[in-house]
Parts: structure tokens; sequence; C-alpha cells
């Protein structure tokens, strides 16, 4: 898009870019000091209905996902202010969001009257929460996977997540695969390598752990190369019984266990990525760390 402009690709990768954009920002739709916008003012669920308005002038036969879709993101816009005692900013922000148009006008008057209440508990945001958001998105998502299935980023990344953590077996199986049925050439592999490491930044160690995903993307790194025969087949057994042993339960050394206070001192509770980096750990992942400080 940055090459050739947004306006010259195809219709399909434009729905593409404006996906990614909405499901950043409804990832840290929560977090008011997030902002995407050059004015400070627009919170990143605001964004988000900005891009799913784009989206939405993309196609027009999911009338009534987009429809609901759209309310949902409206209403916890207001919610997400609310809860952090924004009052004033919610009714900013109501003005800024609604329409004129008389479909809008019966949720623009419920959510005024909302605002006035000082209630962020109220059934209106209670029923229309934001994990219903997060359900309706992952359906309107599913329903561009199916029609785009050769998009193989947006369906790694899904697999991942259900999985929480591929096996050596799996890993090894899709190894085999690709090698098999997929002859890919160098711009195919740039376009892959690009895509994952852009995965890769977005989600971070950290975030990961907040996600609960038990995943080591150091040892993800290594099938990825593998993927991309930047590694031997030897090397994708390796790895795979190195990946196999780390996911077995092993016993915690009285030396593990004091890098792993020591890192506490260092860097404090929760910073388990910094502390993993620093300390001295046998085959461990940030994971590990949490749950054998919990244990602790």
């Amino acid at each position: 898009a940055l090459i050739n402009g947004l306006s010259k690709i195809p219709t399909h990768q434009k729905k593409m870019v404006y996906l990614c954009q909405l499901l950043i920002r409804i990832e840290k739709g929560k977090n008011l000091e997030c902002c995407f916008e050059n004015d400070e003012r627009i919170s990143p669920l605001e964004s988000a209905l900005s891009f799913w308005t784009l989206l939405e002038r993309e196609e027009i036969k999911l009338e009534k996902l987009h429809e609901d879709i759209r309310r949902l993101i409206q209403i916890q816009i207001i919610a997400v202010h609310m809860e952090n005692g924004y009052f004033k900013e919610a009714a900013e922000v109501l003005e800024r969001i609604f329409t004129d148009s008389e479909t809008e006008k019966p949720l623009r008057v419920k959510l005024a009257t909302v605002i006035k209440s000082k209630d962020p508990y109220v059934p209106l945001l209670q029923t229309f929460s934001y994990n219903l958001l997060i359900h309706k998105i992952k359906s309107y998502v599913e329903l561009f996977m199916k029609e785009n299935e050769t998009n193989f980023l947006i369906q790694a990344a899904t697999k991942q997540v259900e999985s929480k953590g591929l096996g050596a077996t799996a890993l090894q199986n899709r190894t085999v695969n690709v090698t098999e049925n997929h002859k890919w050439n160098l711009k195919t592999k740039q376009r892959f390598v690009l895509s994952i490491i852009l995965l890769r930044d977005m989600l971070g160690r950290d975030r990961m752990q907040n996600c609960c995903l038990n995943v080591d993307f150091s040892l993800v790194w290594m099938y990825i190369e593998c993927l991309l025969g930047l590694n031997s087949l030897q090397n994708v057994e390796k790895h795979g019984d190195a990946l196999a042993c780390g996911r077995r339960r092993q016993r915690w050394t009285y030396k593990e266990d004091l890098a792993l206070k020591s890192g506490i001192r260092e860097f404090g509770v929760g910073n388990w990525a910094k502390i993993l980096v620093h300390g001295d750990f046998n085959n461990r992942t940030s994971v590990m760390l949490k749950d054998r400080w919990r244990t602790l």
C-alpha cells in the first residue's frame, strides 16, 4: 500500500488492510491511553469505527452482521469511557460518532440517557458487552477467511491462537506439506517472512502472556526458517526433539529458582520476558517462569 498507493491495490487486499487496522484497534479498545490518530481525543474504538465504515463500503451482503458490529462498537466506545469515569468525554464522543439519521436516533437517545446516569453498569452496556463485540468480530473474520482461503497469515494466526502452542508433530507435518505441495518462489518467501515478523512484533512476548498463549517464539521462528528452506530437514528433526523436550514437564533446579528470584528483584513481577533473557534457565518459556513464581 505504501509503494503503490492504497487506492490502487485490489479490493480484497484493501479489505485486508482495513481488517488488520480494525483488529489491532479492537484489541487495544479498552486502553484509552493508546492513540492511533493525530487527534488524541480519538479512542482506539472510535478509530476502529472509522475502519469498520470503510469495510462496510467494500461489501453489502452482510448487512445484519455489519449493523450488529457497528452498534456494538458505538455502545462500547461510550461504555469504555464511562468505565474509566470520563463522563464528559463520553458525551463529547456521542456527538462525534452518531449521524443525524433517523435510524441511529433511538440508540443515540438511549446512550445519552445512560451517560447522564453516570452508571457504567446499566443493562444496556452489560447486554451489549465487549465480549459480545469480540464474538461478532470473530464471526466476521471467519467469513472473511472462507472468502480468502489463500490468506495464509490470518489462517496461521488463527490456528496458532486456537491450538495455544503447536506441538512438534503438527509443525513437522506442516513442514512436509509445505515442502511437497507448495513450490514457493523468492517473492512469496519474502512476503511470508515479513508477515510473520509483523505478527510476532504486534503480539510481542508480554502480549502473548496477557493472552494466555503458551508460545515460545524462538522455537516457532526455528520452524519458520525450516519452512522457508533456511534450515535442513535434519534441523527440523533436531528442533522438533527440542520442542518436544521443552513441552515435557522438567523439574525446576535450585539454581533456576535462584535465577528466577534474582530476576524478580531486578525487573519486578510480570516482566517475565526480561527475566528469561537475563537469567540462566534450561529450555524455559516466559509462561513457565510465571507459573513457577506463582508456585513459589
